[in-house]
């Protein structure tokens, strides 16, 4: 290791070795690249505990983007990211999203987020109540007035092979990695210039990089400045069917999609079992150690609203739970990426709150533009910045989950 390297990157779960690894497969960039992760285990990183999943239906045609790259780069993932002539397969399933509205408001949202996305490239469509009950005869669609439906480019994948398929590329083409904690940023005016880790070595930067997920504000703060992130918990959990639904979809070759349920309840296949969760009712920030399942959460609000979807969901059975944590922006809930606007050589790569995984190849693309050619080249993620903290402007996104 040495003691100086043009880009320190705090974090090295998802979106920190993404960054590493656009910046190092760059051949407009040629600095040294240095990647601290205080647990390579990453037992609970939010990479590790998340569902796993991709979707294009925002709202937003940023997100939509952002996420139609990561489905591509997904898709190409084990070409990409071969090393040694190990190809990381990440089991991508399109099994795709199903969003449900029984509301007129719902309605609206589903119909203007669509125009969105066919704008987008997208391949969406809108379902009315028969059409959605001819492809999946197993729903209850009584109480249905519009549904969504993403028939290729949406899905579920292996959540710690992208994280690790980034990494080991990342380190193939140069990047370190060293296992430690940053417990001191050093700054000099308008600069930051480094780091001190906990082992008590230091080591100058010209770049920082914040990419610690939930712990961001814990280290913007180590740099005097601040970031509006903190742990919120979320609870999933896998159970199994007495009778699986699975297969007897009409299309997608009998696929089931990711559903979302009006009351906020979804579900998807996981092998021959089904993952579901749920927004939790009270959503406060939890300490950071702090990952106790919220059982209740499953009799209480799950189980009904699975039941009443769907006779298939009337016999189940949970055969595993647990809890991890959201890096939740409690400004918008939406992703902040980009330098900060005094201290220029600090760059937030923080607050996907839930959707770090989908988001995390679009994000690691643009922070190395960001460093190499001070700019976006490719996506501008100009509107997802910091500035818009400083200004308390959100980022309106209406297809949040």
């Amino acid at each position: 290791m040495n003691q100086h390297y043009d880009v320190v990157i705090i974090g090295g779960a998802v979106i920190g070795s993404s960054v590493a690894y656009f910046l190092s497969q760059n051949p407009d960039f040629d600095g040294s690249i240095l990647v601290v992760e205080r647990d390579p285990t990453y037992v609970r990183a939010a990479t590790s505990l998340s569902s796993s999943s991709i979707r294009n239906q925002f709202s937003n045609p940023i997100n939509v983007e952002i996420s139609r790259f990561g489905t591509e780069f997904i898709r190409n993932f084990a070409e990409v990211m071969q090393v040694s002539g190990d190809k990381p397969d990440l089991q991508f399933h399109e099994g795709g999203y199903l969003f449900l509205a029984n509301t007129p408001d719902q309605v609206q949202t589903l119909r203007e987020n669509h125009e969105v996305q066919i704008a987008c490239g997208a391949d969406v469509v809108l379902w009315e109540r028969e059409e959605l009950s001819r492809a999946f005869p197993h729903l209850n669609t009584d109480d249905i007035l519009l549904a969504s439906y993403g028939r290729s480019g949406e899905g579920w994948f292996n959540n710690t092979g992208l994280m690790y398929g980034f990494k080991n590329k990342a380190r193939e083409l140069g990047a370190d990695y060293i296992t430690d904690e940053v417990v001191a940023i050093q700054r000099d005016g308008n600069r930051v210039t480094g780091v001190e880790l906990k082992s008590g070595q230091s080591i100058s930067a010209g770049t920082i990089v914040n990419a610690s997920g939930v712990s961001a504000a814990l280290t913007a703060r180590m740099a005097g400045l601040d970031v509006p992130i903190e742990p919120r918990k979320r609870t999933l959990f896998v159970y199994d069917c007495a009778q699986t639904p699975e297969g007897s979809a009409t299309v997608n070759g009998g696929r089931l999609p990711l559903m979302i349920d009006p009351s906020g309840v979804f579900c998807r296949p996981e092998g021959r079992f089904f993952l579901t969760g749920c927004p939790p009712v009270e959503d406060p920030a939890v300490d950071w150690d702090d990952f106790t399942p919220r059982y209740e959460e499953f009799e209480e609000i799950i189980w009904p609203a699975l039941a009443e979807r769907s006779p298939a969901f009337e016999a189940i059975k949970v055969v595993n739970q647990w809890a991890g944590h959201y890096d939740f922006n409690v400004l918008d809930h939406n992703l902040i990426v980009g330098r900060h606007p005094e201290v220029e050589n600090f760059i937030y790569a923080n607050g996907f709150s839930g959707h770090g995984l989908q988001q995390g190849p679009a994000t690691g693309r643009a922070v190395s533009e960001l460093i190499t050619y001070n700019g976006f080249r490719t996506l501008d993620l100009s509107e997802v910045g910091y500035e818009r903290v400083i200004a308390n402007k959100p980022f309106l996104e209406k297809a949040v989950i």
